[in-house]
């Protein structure tokens, strides 16, 4: 097998194994290779029961793609508490076998590299590595952290943080974009998780994907990585939009948005954006590169606050799930797509059924019926106020019924304890909307309602969409409501927002195609 020589320009996707057993190993290279990995990293010293002299030859001769080898010791986070020399010659066996890469801690490498001349030419390239537990340092620090990297006659550096806020990872990325030779550098856990996907963007050559079936925490999947946000094909103009929330991994925005950016040609990228502060966020990720956002939980309403300008609809929603750079100037265009999207996939819902009893001559399906709102947050602001504009009759509960009185009184309705909800009988053929994360996954099982009262819903909505088809949904159509999908608002509010970010008309059956057959 060749030598690939030093990494691409073009970014590669990784494979991390961590095997308890050489065959193991074996097989999870083989796998790796068939989804699609550019290359593997193998950490031996994850391995049980490992001889060198007995197994490094069957690993390195068994690769189907090229490798680094990775021993990593207790005293740099690793597993092997072994003899410092044994480890080091173990690595050096991997290279004389035909390693494409070996790894070696910056504690060592100067010394190493020194006594085996192992930056001279070589087929097998030095990869000189560092762990930082936190990003407090500042970007100069890091940079000479990196230098440091680099004097060692590494032909690659490599840095990896645990970053404890998203705002730090910018530090990564002027890292890469000003590194003079080929630089890894990513931060860990769900708050890191953009340093991976946005590397490619600022340089990085790298990225690291877990297998399908073996998830590593922190890590995308390397079928996401392939399929989702197809990172070969980011580069320094592409566009950054994501979602703003906490959490963010239940998102499926992601294999939405991205497949319909490639489908329309147009080059961007859709993340999600674990976000602590709002402020800091704004502030940190000014650049235009990054150009557009949706908005989650629990910031729909408290981002309004970081917008220049509030399109008139979201400012009487009082919501934004939707914001946009504007071009020109650089301010932030705060919009809400969520309340026609939700307002109509109900009224679509009810037509469906057909028009009876004199509705037919309404302007919505909608007009005069009772409409049994549960959670007074963003969504539930846009659900309101559709159904306002639809001629329902709005009735509230709300955790905090503070919140319910007031948004009740916004759009001229009634509001309840939420205590009450259990007992509340609703009027028949009255509609019921979900805006709670009552039901999403993991908690399934649960519904905002009492079960008795399903039957008395027209139609039953549910904002969540995770799962697809909620407890409360299920339940609802046994007891023989119309059900609406919290699916369908997202496609709907998703078409708005496409629209938003590329000034462009989205694809929308494209789109439906998508969630038909992911969601």
């Amino acid at each position: 097998m060749g030598s690939v020589g030093v990494l691409r320009n073009t970014t590669m996707v990784c494979v991390p194994l961590m095997s308890h057993s050489v065959e193991q190993l074996v097989g999870d290279m083989l796998q790796a290779k068939n989804e699609g990995a550019d290359l593997v990293e193998l950490r031996l010293d994850c391995l049980s029961e490992f001889n060198p002299d007995q197994h490094l030859r069957t690993i390195v001769c068994s690769r189907p793609l090229p490798i680094i080898v990775v021993y990593r010791p207790t005293w740099d986070g690793g597993l092997y508490d072994g003899d410092e020399k044994s480890r080091l010659e173990t690595l050096l066996l991997a290279k004389e076998l035909g390693a494409e890469y070996i790894d070696l801690e910056l504690q060592v490498a100067s010394d190493i590299m020194e006594k085996h001349k192992l930056g001279q030419q070589s087929k097998c390239k030095i990869i000189v590595s560092c762990f930082v537990d936190r990003i407090r340092s500042s970007k100069e620090d890091l940079s000479d952290l990196v230098t440091r990297m680099q004097s060692t006659g590494a032909h690659i550096t490599k840095l990896v943080t645990n970053a404890t806020d998203i705002t730090e990872l910018s530090r990564i990325f002027h890292l890469l974009s000003h590194c003079q030779i080929p630089l890894i550098a990513y931060s860990t856990g769900e708050r890191g998780l953009i340093s991976q996907l946005l590397g490619p963007k600022f340089g990085g050559i790298l990225v690291y994907g877990s297998l399908e079936g073996n998830q590593v925490a922190g890590l995308p999947t390397l079928a996401s990585l392939k399929e989702a946000y197809a990172v070969e094909n980011i580069d320094a103009d592409t566009k950054v939009f994501g979602l703003i929330s906490k959490p963010v991994s239940h998102s499926k925005g992601p294999i939405l948005h991205n497949p319909t950016f490639r489908h329309v040609g147009f080059n961007g990228v859709y993340v999600p954006m674990f976000v602590d502060d709002l402020k800091q966020f704004f502030d940190v990720y000014e650049s235009p590169d990054f150009a557009g956002y949706s908005v989650g939980i629990p910031y729909k309403e408290a981002v309004m606050e970081f917008c220049d300008e509030v399109h008139p609809l979201a400012k009487s929603i009082g919501a934004v799930n939707t914001i946009v750079k504007r071009h020109s100037d650089g301010k932030l265009i705060g919009y809400n797509t969520d309340c026609e999207a939700s307002i109509t996939a109900i009224e679509d819902a009810l037509k469906a059924r057909g028009l009876v009893n004199g509705e037919a001559f309404l302007p919505s399906p909608l007009t005069g019926k009772q409409f049994v709102l549960v959670g007074a947050g963003g969504a539930g602001r846009a659900l309101s106020f559709g159904a306002k504009t639809r001629g329902a009759r709005v009735m509230v509960f709300d955790i905090d019924y503070d919140r319910a009185k007031s948004l009740a009184l916004a759009v001229s309705g009634d509001a309840l304890p939420f205590e009450e909800l259990t007992n509340f009988q609703p009027e028949k053929g009255a509609v019921l909307a979900n805006a709670t994360p009552i039901g999403m996954h993991p908690n399934k099982n649960r519904i905002p309602v009492s079960e008795k009262t399903l039957r008395d819903y027209s139609v039953v909505f549910d904002a969540v969409y995770t799962p697809r088809k909620t407890t409360l949904l299920t339940d609802a159509e046994a007891a023989g409501a119309i059900i609406v999908s919290g699916v369908e608002m997202f496609l709907r509010q998703a078409v708005g927002q496409f629209n938003l970010f590329t000034g462009g008309k989205a694809p929308e059956e494209f789109m439906r195609e998508i969630v038909l057959s992911k969601f």
